[in-house]
């Protein structure tokens, strides 16, 4: 029971004051949190919902913070008593006996220096805890207080007001005295209570009148339950459920006494607020799993840590009946005086979301039930549950490990991701939160993780004396974005409108044809003469005896390429990028073994794509990076493949076979698809570099060889195509990842280009690797102690035969990649293989991503273009030959239409804007094998239906781009087609012309008719006339009168 009940009749009085000010609004919609999980989450690719562009509410607190154990330090200096976490550390009760706290910081100390921080920063707000046992040692509140540490916090007060930060004081931020656990047992004693109303009303009466936001104690859920149910924490009693439960029983209650003590005698004159810190973890029902059941199951997991105290204060004064359940009798009971008197003591909602919460929630799910760090959900559960209350986010943050010193990349994404979730749920959520505080503001003592984590903004080596502040990156991120208010749209990311150009390639990709020689029409090349159902089994049987004559297969009895170009054809794409299977055409990898079918069936495809006016692209090579040939025929690749120099000569023979047969139908060749990606099949970095190197040839050669042999005949184009994202500095505040962005991006795309184009710097191509990549591999070589050059050299005529051989860049590009530098140490080198770059890759959680895995990162694909311009210059043709993302949707395939209108958005921006020569895009792919993924269309099996994506493709292409009305593109044609004005005349006047045409050919019968019908009556008369004279002529009387007949 409380040390002083409330009389009846106050409570009485209480209740209707609450009443009639509205205050049962919370209590009302208890349960209504269910909501959050029934409704559908939003798409993360509709209005900003992966990551929003916009700024906080003016006036939003900004802050940082620090609790008093984790950084003060001088844990026995100047009469300050020990805590219960002092003797925690200092005793085998702890799990650590080797760290503790008492220097930490030095905060108590450096306190000035912490200021400084908090400027660097550029907040408003600074939360920070006092020390019980510093102010009170023996925890008497009552009695007299250590006046050093009065004068000390208020100096730090006055010196946060100074520079306009405003202070958020904690009163209990873990570190109870220690005298007060011997004496009284802790928290399980509710003789605590009382005390802590003393220790509560001294602060209040202190510092109050320069404090407008208080906090009473700090996630009261890790305290019950780590400190006296499991022993994980100080006291490290090990109570089990009923330990915890009184504890936390005792706790609510201390929280309310001290709200109440404020409102009653200090809130007229000070008018600050107050408030508790809760914690909380956010858990989701299995994917696709969000049934009645499974949504109970979180409301329920929810309730277990946010809800056990927060029902009692926010909502209806007492605990979640799930909760009650559960624990039973084991659960303390507040009266009905008391429910009435916890309910409603606090101002606002104070919300802890970090690690410390995320991990113990792991141990509260069941049944498929995932544990996610969503900021933006838990505050609307909050809203829901507690009937929108104003929410301070007073810790948000992360951690690190302690060997990632200042450079804490991850926490930079991470930081950024919980900020963009609290502005998300603002704008399109609605929650009032009007503060975050990054935690921490320096390195300290994390408690049972000792110095082996850190949560700071601000390195500190414990290992100095001096405790130097420096700021980590995440200190520089959080600047920045407290200096813009948020994440503003920059200038770049609006919409542009315009055309591309009329000669843009409008393409979809495919890999390797498959060739498909049946289903067959037999109907001109089979001999024989059939009946049908004679003997009514509806069978057809030959006729014996009888032969029919036969032609030769025809490209129309190939009834796979009909419904496959018949497919193509409908998307409104102007090319079609396949590619030829070189182990199908020649199996032996050489001229001995020629499969004529093969070719025969690509001339076909070719072909029927010319009578629909559609342009082929070719692949000749298309590895499969799949054991055990890559896409080589097999003797090639038992012979070594790409790392025997005879496949170089191997390839030239097999393009040379492909210009004769199939170049009359081919614009655009593409000698090998993605080397780049082939390389990294090979285990070493030796291999990997020999295949490169001769991948490289057996391209060059097949360059020279169409441009020697075939060029002026055909005409065609001759490139490679290369695997090209964008490579992003992981940490934008680091040389060092700027610097692994850029050889990133050497050994990806410079390797192969350099070579054939060489950097646009050089007055003339060397025809040779990159000079940086050349650098950095023999400085590599000589840390690792390896002896000999790392790269193949190329001959003098290999590199005259490299020089220029590319007549467009063919790049295939699907996301964006954040680099960062690897460590580079001797040890890490013997641990195991690395990439000759010495770099990885890692991904920003706020980009929307697919169900495998790729990001949708649209400004890197005018990025990467811009890179290879400036690297290479623009004489070249640029052209994306494959660009693409899985969608799991059979037919709304969303996120893949998302994906079309902003990449092509800035290709768009990349020709106009940046005067890239951009040429060509081409979507990956037409169709699907099997389950949904790539394809435009669904799988066979699915009925090769059109999904929603495929619209939004042929509406660009028929818009040319994205114009200003709307409108078809109409396209200016060449001068050599440029229309006469009496053609376009005819055109306009076509029905007339066909009228007056037919007039014209009547009228032109009807005259000949009759002067055919006057020549032939002429022709009678002279007949008749040469008959007379002839029988004058023989005295015979001639009468052309008709003989008279006498009756």
């Amino acid at each position: 029971m409380l040390n002083h009940p409330l009389p009846t009749l106050q409570c009485l009085l209480l209740s209707l004051l609450l009443l009639a000010c509205g205050w049962n609004k919370a209590a009302g919609s208890l349960g209504e949190g269910r909501k959050i999980w029934q409704q559908p989450k939003p798409e993360p690719i509709i209005q900003d919902q992966s990551f929003l562009h916009d700024t906080f509410p003016s006036g939003f607190l900004w802050g940082s913070g620090t609790s008093a154990f984790q950084t003060e330090g001088s844990w026995d200096q100047g009469g300050k008593g020990a805590s219960i976490w002092d003797h925690f550390t200092h005793s085998s009760v702890g799990y650590l006996t080797t760290e503790t706290a008492n220097v930490a910081s030095d905060s108590y100390i450096h306190w000035e220096e912490d200021v400084k921080a908090l400027e660097y920063l550029g907040v408003r707000s600074y939360s920070f805890s006092l020390s019980w046992p510093r102010l009170f040692p023996d925890g008497n509140a009552r009695g007299q207080p250590n006046t050093a540490v009065v004068e000390h916090y208020s100096r730090l007060i006055g010196r946060l007001l100074e520079k306009k930060i405003k202070p958020i004081v904690t009163l209990y931020h873990w570190d109870l005295p220690q005298v007060l656990q011997e004496r009284y047992g802790g928290w399980k004693n509710d003789t605590l209570v009382g005390l802590f109303e003393d220790y509560a009303a001294f602060c209040f009466r202190t510092f109050g009148n320069r404090v407008k936001y208080w906090l009473t104690m700090h996630n009261p859920y890790l305290v019950a339950a780590q400190g006296y149910g499991t022993g994980v924490h100080a006291p490290g009693e090990t109570g089990g459920p009923a330990g915890s439960l009184i504890v936390a029983h005792n706790l609510i209650k201390a929280h309310a006494k001290a709200w109440h003590t404020y409102n009653s005698n200090f809130r007229p004159a000070q008018k600050g607020k107050v408030s508790i810190v809760l914690g909380s973890h956010w858990v989701e029902p299995q994917k696709g799993q969000d049934t009645a059941a499974s949504v109970e199951l979180c409301q329920q997991s929810t309730e277990a840590v946010l809800g056990w105290f927060a029902n009692p204060i926010f909502g209806n004064g007492d605990y979640p009946v799930s909760l009650k359940i559960k624990h039973g009798s084991l659960l303390p009971a507040f009266s009905p005086e008391e429910k009435l008197w916890v309910q409603k003591t606090a101002d606002f909602f104070a919300l802890s979301f970090g690690p410390n919460n995320l991990r113990l929630g792991r141990n509260l799910v069941s049944y498929g039930q995932s544990v996610t760090p969503d900021l933006r959900r838990i505050l609307g559960w909050i809203k829901l549950e507690y009937g929108d209350p104003r929410v301070l986010v007073a810790e948000g943050g992360w951690y690190s490990e302690a060997s990632v010193g200042r450079e804490d990349t991850i926490a930079i994404y991470l930081m950024k991701k919980f900020i963009n979730q609290v502005l998300q749920a603002i704008r399109f959520d609605g929650v009032q939160v009007f503060g975050y505080s990054a935690w921490s503001l320096v390195d300290g003592f994390e408690w049972n993780y000792g110095y082996t984590i850190r949560r700071g903004l601000f390195y500190i080596d414990f290992s100095q004396p001096n405790r130097t502040r420096t700021p980590k990156t995440t200190a520089q991120y959080y600047r920045h974005v407290i200096a813009n208010n948020g994440f503003p749209r920059d200038e770049t990311s609006g919409e542009l409108q315009g055309h591309f150009p009329c000669e843009f390639h409008w393409g979809i990709s495919d890999s390797t044809l498959q060739v498909h020689f049946y289903p067959f029409s037999p109907q001109f090349t089979d001999p024989h003469l059939y009946t049908w159902n004679l003997t009514g089994d509806g069978s057809l049987r030959p006729v014996p005896g009888v032969k029919l004559n036969t032609r030769q297969a025809q490209c129309t009895d190939y009834l796979a390429i009909h419904g496959h170009l018949r497919l193509f054809a409908s998307t409104g794409a102007s090319h079609y990028r396949f590619a030829l299977n070189w182990s199908l055409i020649l199996p032996q990898g050489d001229r001995s073994n020629v499969n004529t079918e093969a070719l025969r069936y690509y001339q076909c495809v070719l072909s029927e794509l010319r009578k629909l006016d559609l342009e082929a692209v070719v692949i000749l090579y298309y590895p499969t990076h799949r054991a055990p040939h890559l896409g080589l025929p097999g003797p090639l690749q038992a012979s070594g493949g790409w790392l025997n120099y005879s496949t170089v000569d191997a390839f030239q023979e097999y393009a040379a076979l492909c210009y004769r047969e199939l170049g009359s139908g081919v614009r655009y060749w593409i000698t090998v698809n993605e080397p780049n990606r082939l390389v990294d099949v090979y285990s070493s970095g030796k291999e990997k570099h020999q295949a490169a190197h001769n991948l490289l040839l057996a391209h060059a050669k097949a360059w020279r060889l169409y441009e020697r042999e075939y060029s002026s005949q055909q005409g065609a184009m001759v490139s490679l195509a290369l695997h090209a994202d964008w490579a992003e500095p992981a940490n934008p505040f680091l040389e060092s990842h700027a610097a692994a962005a850029q050889r990133f991006l050497l050994f990806e795309l410079g390797r192969f280009l350099d070579p054939l184009l060489g950097p646009r710097y050089e007055e003339k191509s060397k025809g040779d690797y990159p000079q940086e990549m050349k650098a950095y591999l023999e400085e590599r070589a000589q840390v690792m102690g390896l002896t000999g050059y790392p790269l193949p050299n190329f001959t003098e005529t290999e590199r005259e035969e490299l020089r220029g051989a590319l007549s467009f860049i063919a790049l295939n590009h699907f996301t964006t990649r954040l680099v960062s530098p690897l460590p580079h140490t001797q040890s890490n080198f013997q641990q195991r293989q690395l990439p000759d770059h010495d770099c990885m890759t890692l991904f920003d959680p706020t980009w929307p991503s697919s169900s495998m895995g790729q990001a949708l990162v649209p400004w890197g694909l005018r990025k990467i273009l811009n890179w290879v311009t400036e690297r290479y210059g623009g004489s070249l043709p640029l052209i994306i030959t494959a660009s693409g993302v899985d969608d799991q949707a059979l037919v709304e395939d969303k996120l893949r239409q998302h994906y079309l209108r902003s990449y092509l958005q800035e290709a768009l921006k990349a020709h106009h804007l940046d005067g890239i020569n951009l040429q060509g895009f081409y979507v990956w792919k037409l169709q699907d094998h099997h389950a949904a993924q790539f394809g435009l269309f669904t799988s066979t099996h699915h009925q090769s239906k059109a999904k929603a994506s495929l619209a939004v493709y042929r509406e660009i292409i028929t818009h040319g781009g994205f114009p200003e009305d709307n409108t078809t593109q109409t396209c200016r044609l060449s001068e050599f087609q440029q229309p006469c004005s009496a053609c376009a005349w005819m055109f306009k006047n076509k029905a007339m012309l066909v009228f007056g045409g037919c007039l014209l050919i009547t009228a032109v019968m009807l005259a000949a008719l009759v002067v055919f019908v006057i020549i032939t009556r002429n022709q009678r008369r002279g007949r008749g006339r040469g008959v007379s004279r002839r029988r004058r002529r023989e005295g015979v009387s001639v009468c052309s009168c008709p003989p008279v007949v006498k009756s």
